[in-house]
């Protein structure tokens, strides 16, 4: 028996996004860095997967009945004192289940196996030796390079396992019982640096537990818009536009399902880079045709950072002054039923906090993540929430933008933090320093444009540093303000290289900074990945 060699065609859909996942892979998160990892590579084989508590009961495990489950691994030893363990039910569900690192540790030991600590940890890359080649490992090529992460190892299987694979340190790399469909690897196939893992991956989901790619986006867009109308109404929604590819896609999603009935809002704090908040505006209501309600308040946002040096106080004073201008303009544009937010799967994941009204049973806007450049509503502001991008991660969410026409400048656009230039000046903001970090960036952004490498960065920009050096221009002496330029690549902003930049194109942005831009003397250049550093300096 064989697994699929190429992706099933999705056959055509006449249903609500509950049915579309319906096709669903639950993954059981024991604390992994790579849960979302493993939720998203089985996304991409267009099947919908979420992830739950370890604690989630077989009960309601059975009530959701997924198509399969995934235990994912985690930083505990499976004979620790309080290792995590999920409900040994789901066992007897029937349901095919694929353990990962400690999820096949956890499953042989309560299947009845035995784990102890390996004689010889391993990390890193391991040449995977096929035993079995059918089943889970089909199309997964003899001595492929799995990434490895354990300190213990399975000794003894279960009754009714065997070994499908092995690596020169682990006899039991992948193991099976074909009969009950439960399934396990001691690598992580959902990580990028094991060649073969998504084919792993597509066989488990696709072969084993016989799901049908009806997670696409052409489904998901028809049907979110119907869901909106169902919800909406004919109810007024506002949504508070950054110009950035979550709440660009979100207006442009919301548009096409209820029109004018939608209201956008882009605040200009002062911190954006130079022209965008002019461009963003142009762009949607002359381009998209969506109306947008500007508020410029950079003056009072710079007055709320006058003497801050903090780099948290100044995000909190941003977020709270945003709280203010948001709150005072929603009364003069509104009444509106809802705010329309750009939450993602990720913050879903991450944030349990929502908040339920007892009567409705809707979740109400009591908090909007900095993130979404709102720091957190007051509790009187009880919208209800529309948030139709909430099972989406990051790339699905560009996949969603362009399919409705997002153009590519803003469905590629870097990333850019909520609070702006204010946390690329280090130390005090004002409006010198703005000017200089503005002309300086934009520097930065028409080169790697004009050169045809914009996206090959994750994110390229300038910092401004809060010293003055010693130079000499023009046979005097400067003393001038120095601009970092950082340049990272990365796959999903987790972690991140500096980018290996040539020397004339540094030079050539460096020589025109210091021509251009007065104040500026000196630029360098941040060669520090993430980790140990982060990608912003604050």
């Amino acid at each position: 028996m064989t697994a699929p060699t190429q992706t099933p065609q999705p056959s055509p859909l006449q249903t609500s996004i509950r049915d579309l996942q319906q096709q669903l892979v639950v993954i059981l998160d024991f604390g992994s860095q790579y849960s979302e990892l493993i939720a998203r590579r089985i996304r991409e084989t267009q099947v919908y997967s979420e992830v739950l508590s370890y604690r989630t009961s077989a009960s309601d495990l059975r009530r959701l009945s997924p198509k399969g489950i995934v235990l994912s691994g985690g930083p505990n030893s499976v004979y620790d004192d309080f290792a995590p363990e999920c409900d040994r039910e789901i066992w007897d569900l029937g349901i095919p289940v694929l353990g990962v690192c400690y999820g096949m540790q956890l499953m042989v030991k309560q299947l009845g196996g035995g784990v102890e600590r390996a004689d010889r940890a391993e990390y890193g890359k391991a040449s995977l030796h096929i035993d079995d080649p059918t089943d889970l490992l089909t199309n997964v090529e003899d001595g492929a390079t799995m990434w490895m992460s354990h300190g213990d190892s399975v000794t003894k299987l279960p009754e009714g396992f065997e070994i499908l694979a092995h690596t020169n340190n682990t006899p039991n790399a992948a193991i099976a019982d074909h009969d009950k469909k439960l399934y396990g690897v001691q690598f992580h196939p959902e990580v990028v640096h094991s060649i073969g893992g998504q084919a792993l991956i597509r066989n488990f989901v696709y072969h084993i537990c016989d799901c049908e790619p009806t997670w696409t986006t052409e489904a998901f867009v028809e049907e979110a818009t119907r869901e909106i109308r169902a919800k909406v109404g004919d109810k007024r929604v506002l949504l508070a536009l950054s110009g950035g590819v979550d709440s660009s896609t979100l207006a442009f999603l919301l548009h096409r399902a209820i029109g004018d009935n939608l209201t956008c809002m882009f605040i200009d704090q002062g911190f954006m880079r130079k022209y965008e908040p002019e461009r963003l505006v142009k762009l949607f209501q002359e381009q998209f045709h969506i109306p947008v309600e500007y508020v410029n308040a950079r003056e009072r946002f710079l007055a709320k950072l006058e003497g801050v040096t903090d780099p948290e106080e100044k995000r909190r004073r941003i977020g709270h002054e945003f709280i203010r201008v948001f709150e005072e303009e929603s009364r003069r544009l509104g009444p509106f039923d809802y705010l329309a937010q750009g939450t993602l799967y990720p913050d879903v994941i991450e944030s349990a906090d929502s908040n339920i009204d007892p009567k409705t049973g809707e979740r109400v806007a009591v908090k909007i993540k900095s993130h979404h450049n709102v720091g957190g509503l007051p509790k009187d502001l009880q919208f209800k929430l529309v948030e139709p991008l909430r099972k989406l991660f990051k790339d699905e969410v560009r996949k969603v933008g362009r399919s409705i026409g997002l153009p590519e400048e803003i469905v590629k656009r870097h990333p850019f933090p909520g609070p702006g230039l204010a946390i690329r000046i280090l130390g005090e903001v004002t409006a010198e320093r703005l000017k200089i970090l503005r002309d300086a960036d934009y520097i930065v952004r028409q080169e790697i444009n004009r050169h045809g490498v914009y996206h090959d960065f994750w994110q390229a920009f300038a910092v401004l540093l809060p010293i003055r050096s010693v130079g000499v221009m023009g046979d005097k002496r400067t003393y001038a303000y120095p601009i970092v330029l950082r340049f990272v690549s990365s796959e999903d902003g987790m972690t991140a290289d500096w980018s290996r930049v040539d020397y004339d194109f540094l030079e050539l942005i460096s020589n025109r900074i210091v021509n251009e831009v007065p104040g500026v003397n000196r630029v360098v250049y941040d060669v520090t990945s993430k980790p140990p550093g982060t990608i912003e300096w604050e």
